[in-house]
């Protein structure tokens, strides 16, 4: 996959790139990345990015020519089809794990990290192909959530995740939260791993892992589980596990006898 970065704060990302899953997929060539100064794209001898409101109001505006002579320049770098162009923005769309799979299907991606109150509105025009959200929050730049997208899309690259089966099970991934995890010791102040782990029986602890999946689902993301695939046996015994623990289902996942 490649990934190229437009930004005003290239050093972010220099530790970012060199370090853990990310700095291996980099090094052996997985994913391929740059990172480029917005300033370098800009003509004038003071190199400005930005500039008052037309209109008025506070804060300044990120003016659109280097923008975009920085897109298509950097644009002519990827070999195959054209970059898919995202402006991070907290009025984008949001970021969960079916846009990541796409985003990880397009192979080339060009990312925008704007500061202050955004670019100019013709720069969306122009050279912005999609705005994408982390959240319904406001950072002061677009370079945090630009590494979250790169984080999450680079798992779905094959060979990043040593083990292909850690990114199956991930969180979201089959529409549902991930269950518990535990390793040694076997004990830690009186808890215990539960039993069914330490039994070598693979059936068991799958059908374990799968309702304690169901279970986080149920009391800390009930929202998922009105579009996760669901077998009727799930559906009975989530409506068990509502009234146990005193949760409220989402509507048509009520079962009834």
């Amino acid at each position: 996959m490649h990934i190229e970065v437009l930004t005003i704060f290239p050093e972010l990302f220099e530790p970012f790139f060199s370090t853990s899953l990310i700095g291996r997929a980099v090094a052996d060539g997985s994913l391929r990345v740059g990172v480029h100064d917005l300033r370098s794209f800009t003509e004038d001898r003071h190199r400005s990015v930005d500039d008052e409101p037309y209109g008025g109001g506070g804060g300044m505006v990120m003016t659109a020519p280097p923008w975009i002579r920085g897109a298509r320049e950097l644009a002519q770098g990827f070999e195959g089809r054209p970059p898919w162009r995202v402006l991070m923005s907290p009025q984008g769309r949001p970021l969960n794990e079916q846009r990541v799979r796409e985003l990880a299907r397009r192979e080339n991606l060009l990312l925008f990290c704007p500061r202050y109150e955004g670019p100019d509105e013709r720069v969306l025009d122009a050279v912005v192909d999609e705005e994408i959200s982390i959240g319904d929050f406001v950072l002061s730049g677009g370079e945090l959530p630009a590494m979250v997208l790169i984080e999450a899309v680079s798992r779905q690259i094959p060979g990043v995740v040593g083990l292909e089966d850690s990114v199956e099970r991930d969180s979201f991934r089959n529409g549902l939260l991930d269950f518990p995890h535990y390793t040694r010791p076997r004990v830690v102040e009186d808890m215990e791993v539960p039993e069914v782990l330490l039994s070598g029986n693979h059936a068991h602890i799958e059908a374990w892992r799968r309702k304690k999946s169901l279970e986080a689902t149920l009391l800390k993301r009930p929202d998922l589980l009105a579009d996760a695939d669901l077998a009727d046996d799930e559906r009975r015994a989530l409506s068990v596990m509502a009234e146990r623990l005193g949760v409220h289902l989402p509507t048509g996942l009520q079962h009834h006898e």
